[in-house]
Order: C-alpha cells, then structure tokens, then sequence
C-alpha cells in the first residue's frame, strides 16, 4: 500500500514542485551559464558526454548549477547514481555507499557515482571515511558546496578531485531562465521585467524563478497584469550571501582594499556596505583601514593615518549601527587621498638590510651615554646636535658597513616629494 502512495505522490510531484524544480535541466545543451565549465568542447563536457568523469567539486554561490550539473551526470551516466545531503548524512551512511558500490563492481562491474551535497558540512572523520574508497576509483564523488573547498574539505580529499568554480549568473543569462518559466507559466513578462526580476535575484536562477512565480501568482489572484510592483512584493530584500568565517571574509576584505588603492569610492563603499551587512567585525575593517592609511597612502597625505585610527576609535567607543558612518569617512578618505607605497618600500628594503647583514652596531657618536663610564668607551664623541648645530641634518647615521644607502625613496605623489 505504502509503495502505491508513493507511486503516486511521485506522479503529482511535478504539478506542485517549484517552478526552479520544474525547469531543472535534464541536458547539458539546456543548462544556462557557465559556459567557462561547461562550454563546448570543455573537458568537463566531454567527460560528461563520454561518461568518464573524475571525482569533482562543484563550487559556486547559490542558484549557480551545482546540483543542476549532478542530475545532468545522473541523466547521463551508465553508473549507478547514489546521492547524500551532508546535512544529515552519517558516517554509517557513508560506509553502506561504499559497500554497495563494492557489491555493484564485484558483481556487475558497475562503477558508482556518489553525489554528496554541502559536503562542506562533512567533518573530518565523515571525509576520512570516504577517501579510501575515492582514492582507489571505487566511488566516483560529485560534491556541491556554496564554501570555498580549499577551506572546507580535507587537503586529501581535495588531491583527488578537480575543483570546478561556477559564477553567479549574468543577467543576460538570468533572461533565458526569466524567459522559460514565463512560459511554464503561460506569463505575459514584458522584457523590462525580466529585466527587473534579473536584477532582484542577484545571479541566482533559483531566486529568479521563485520570484517569477509568486508574482506570477499574485497578479493572477489580483485578476491584473503582471507589474513591477508584483516583483518587488514577491522579491522582498535578497538574503546578503557573506560568510563571514570563510573565502568571501577574505575576497570582500581584498576587493575593499584594493578599490581604496585604486582611489575609486564607489566601489569601496559597495564593499564596505557588503561587509557590514553581512555581520563582518566592524574593528577588522578599521584595522584594515589604519593598515591601508600607511601602506598605500603613507608620506602623500599623513592624515590618511590619523582619519583612519579616528575611525577605529570610534567603533570602540559609539559602535554599530552609528560608527558605519565613521568607517564610510575614513574609506571615502583613503580612497580619495594621494597614494605612495614608499612607506611599506621603505621599511621592506630596511629589513633586508637587516636580514642580510644583521642588526649592525650604531656608530660610537649614536650609543647611549646616560651611564657612567659609557663616555670612557667612546660613546657620544663627536655626535652634533642638530638643533644647536644645523650641519647635524648632514651626518649619515646609519652603521658604518651601510653608509650611503637608501632605503627611503619619496614617489613625488601628494605630499611625498623629494
């Protein structure tokens, strides 16, 4: 009995599944995007279509085709095709995969395809117990994760699969997905709101549909046509995809420092706001900031310096939401000020000098002479004083073994002249 309700909620699944599930593609010729993975000729296609893919990792945000690409495999393949969540999946669920596929290949010479999703949410010991069996070819292993692999999975594992990173999707990209479901729907979406949807969705072809399809259904229970406002009703905010412990930490991080450098404010703003959104430590931007003040805006405008720490002290003392308009300043600041990196030149080709002679003994006239008997061994004579005597400005202070050599460079830009 229990087979036959099966039977039957499968057969009505398609009727009440979600438009994205619906229009899931079933052939790579019909998979949008990412033609960089997966374009013609790819090798990733080819071992698709030739039905020898390797053990592989689809990396990629939301909504980018990490599963979609799975079920491609699975609707391809000749090998048998087992699937886990590591959400719930365990290590004995692990082992009850690697012994079936032993059976399959002891019996039939069937090889096995397992597809693990959020494998980053595997730990350790899950991961371990896979790598036997991936290591030996006895399981092929398809995993999807929205976390960057290199920080989430066992340098192992990672050895023994290929990384493939998927890309948010472009709108124009977002357009042809838009441009399906209206017609699952039988939707009337005049091309400015395919446009508008595209936008909302963020690179997502799971957003975009799931928005496409309760507007849809909105203006339908309105008896109106479908309008932008049913779109921003049905979008609402897009969720801030910022996982502040792992590779977007670092990318936003980077991606702010160097539109500061680049002096551009716009971007550096986005980026900040991106942060900030995505519940980053606010005193790890102003750390960032005060850094960035010295080493790539330095001599040009020493202020840079001064506004930054402000920033940082303000987020100890006023603290969020409120210091978000301290930080936007200083990063407003950085970004417009002058930039020379003569700063971080200076002190780089100082510690080589170090390195490569070692902490050199300061010349007699420079040592300390505030014990007695320091001026019996010579400390102090002949130092000039440069205040009392302006040819003081003119000695060459450096040990000895390195007189002449310089290690500060002014880049002429700002206030860094010569």
């Amino acid at each position: 009995m229990s087979d036959l309700f099966a039977d039957a909620a499968r057969e009505r699944l398609p009727q009440v599944a979600p438009l994205a599930l619906r229009l899931r593609p079933e052939r790579l010729e019909d998979l949008v995007g990412q033609r960089h993975v997966v374009g013609e000729g790819s090798a990733l296609a080819r071992a698709i279509a030739e039905d020898r893919i390797a053990s592989s990792i689809f990396y990629g945000p939301p909504g980018s085709g990490k599963t979609t690409l799975a079920r491609i495999v699975a609707a391809t393949t000749g090998s048998a095709f087992e699937e886990l969540s590591a959400v719930s999946a365990s290590v004995a669920d692990v082992r009850a995969v690697i012994a079936r596929a032993t059976e399959r290949l002891g019996t039939s010479e069937e090889r096995t395809i397992l597809f693990l999703d959020e494998i980053h949410r595997f730990n350790k010991a899950q991961q371990d117990a896979l790598l036997p069996a991936v290591e030996s070819g006895l399981l092929v292993l398809i995993g999807a994760t929205t976390e960057n692999p290199y920080f989430e999975v066992n340098s192992a594992l990672l050895s023994r699969t290929q990384i493939y990173e998927l890309e948010p999707l472009a709108s124009e990209d977002l357009a042809v997905v838009i441009r399906r479901g209206a017609a699952e729907l039988g939707a009337d979406v005049p091309d400015e709101l395919v446009a508008h949807i595209a936008g909302k969705a963020g690179g997502d072809a799971r957003a975009a549909l799931n928005t496409l399809e309760l507007a849809w259904q909105t203006a339908r229970a309105e008896g109106a046509p479908l309008a932008e406002r049913h779109v921003d009703d049905a979008a609402r905010r897009r969720p801030v995809v910022y996982d502040k412990d792992g590779d977007a930490h670092y990318d936003f991080i980077s991606a702010f420092i160097k539109a500061i450098r680049g002096s551009d404010p716009d971007a550096a703003l986005y980026y900040l706001a991106s942060m900030l959104e995505g519940g980053e430590d606010p005193r790890y931007i102003a750390r960032r900031l005060i850094v960035h003040a010295s080493e790539d805006i330095g001599m040009a405008d020493s202020r840079a310096l001064l506004v930054a720490t402000a920033a940082a002290h303000a987020v100890e003392h006023v603290g969020l939401p409120e210091a978000r308009l301290n930080l936007a300043h200083a990063t407003i600041y950085l970004a417009r000020a002058p930039k020379s990196n003569s700063v971080i030149t200076a002190i780089g080709a100082a510690g080589r000098a170090v390195r490569e002679h070692g902490a050199l003994r300061p010349p007699k006239a420079l040592r300390d002479t505030h014990y007695p008997g320091a001026k019996k061994l010579g400390h102090g004579q002949g130092y000039v004083y440069p205040p009392a005597d302006p040819s003081g400005y003119e000695v060459d202070y450096l040990p000895d073994e390195l007189k002449g050599r310089t290690f500060y460079e002014p880049s002429g830009e700002g206030e860094d002249a010569d």
